[in-house]
């Protein structure tokens, strides 16, 4: 199979979709890979290290597009990315298509089958793909805020671990997830006071378990969810219904009700955002003030640590380019349900549940999709 890489297009964003480590897995299975030139240069990867395992390094986005029969990527293709993509070639990538509906109705118009990241699942019913990222975004979200939090940056000028006879900062993670566990494990090794809010008692328990009792953990009813909100110094939403958009849990008014100079990360920003205030930003202008409070809501937070993320996102896709490419997409999503999940968008038609549901179109079931692909 001819596997393409194109160079990511996407503000600030500098991961690439196959690592040579990667690409050397294909070319030693058969494969063909076209990568585009300098698409590992953001990760430390120069196109010598590509040819020296086997990639044909092209000059052109173009070229990588019209040759390849499997596209991997990182982030959603961007308009000049779809334009490019044509029906019968699989798309391999992150989509977070629910809160995106231009992206949705692009990519059911160019006749591509599009496979998320985002909604491959596992036997345990975990994302794994999208668990990596969770993982380096909740760390980073933490990172972040505590550097929003310093006066100019326009924060309120709060040390998260405090000093001797200073309090530390107050971080509210809203969601005890991959994303809510990494913060929280993060904020409390700096020292401040933690609080976990989900609707989960078991996994409350774990993480209450986990973390010894340095953190905090509340069930998030109305008022456990605005009493901690008002109080916090740093606000992290970490919030995800797998494919669907984030359910809106933080008002505007309770926004308001925060202390002037706190800070907003709201990590579920590429499902829409669980805050109502949140709207998208790029690593190029990360932040804006509203309702006197600073908001980081960068949709692309694991491109600021490139190298780190695109490693880390390649020990979990590759086992999942490999099967796409020597089973063929058919072969590979019929035989494990858990690609299957992954499958959002084929010829025309939405074949993700709450993708269909939240962006108005008709689901069409993909087993109903695999069965017509092996009958033609």
């Amino acid at each position: 199979m001819r596997i393409g890489v194109p160079k990511e297009i996407k503000s600030h964003e500098y991961r690439v979709g196959l690592t040579p480590g990667s690409v050397r897995e294909l070319v030693h299975h058969g494969h063909q890979v076209i990568v585009e030139r300098s698409a590992g240069d953001g990760i430390g990867c120069s196109d010598a290290a590509y040819r020296a395992v086997g990639a044909q390094v092209v000059d052109s986005a173009a070229e990588v597009f019209a040759t390849a029969d499997l596209v991997v990527k990182v982030k959603e293709p961007q308009p000049a990315e779809i334009a490019r993509l044509r029906e019968g070639q699989v798309l391999f990538t992150y989509l977070h298509l629910a809160p995106d509906a231009d992206q949705t109705k692009a990519l059911v118009e160019s006749g591509v089958t599009a496979i998320a990241y985002e909604t491959v699942t596992d036997s345990f019913g975990r994302l794994p793909l999208l668990a990596p990222m969770s993982e380096v975004a909740g760390r980073m979200a933490v990172q972040v805020g505590a550097h929003c939090l310093e006066k100019e940056q326009g924060g309120i000028g709060v040390l998260l671990g405090g000093v001797p006879g200073v309090a530390p900062g107050n971080v509210v993670v809203l969601g005890g997830g991959v994303v809510g566990t990494n913060a929280a494990r993060m904020a409390a090794g700096l020292g401040a006071r933690v609080v976990v809010l989900d609707k989960s008692l078991p996994r409350l328990a774990q993480i209450d378990e986990m973390f010894g009792g340095r953190v905090q953990t509340a069930y998030a009813n109305l008022n456990a969810l605005e009493q901690h909100v008002l109080d916090a110094d740093l606000l992290i939403g970490a919030v995800l219904v797998p494919g669907a958009a984030a359910p809106r849990l933080v008002s505007r008014s309770q926004v308001a009700g925060m202390r002037n100079g706190s800070v907003v990360v709201d990590v579920a920003i590429d499902q829409g955002g669980c805050i109502e205030t949140a709207r998208p930003t790029t690593h190029a202008q990360p932040t804006y003030v509203e309702e006197g409070v600073v908001h980081y809501c960068v949709t692309n937070m694991p491109g600021a640590v490139a190298r780190t993320s695109a490693f880390a996102l390649n020990n979990a896709t590759l086992p999942f380019v490999l099967a796409l490419a020597d089973k063929g997409w058919v072969g590979a999503v019929s035989e494990d349900p858990h690609l299957r999940a992954g499958l959002n968008v084929h010829r025309g038609q939405v074949t993700h549940a709450a993708v269909a549901r939240d962006r108005g179109f008709q689901y069409v079931d993909a087993e109903v999709v695999l069965t017509k692909e092996q009958g033609s």
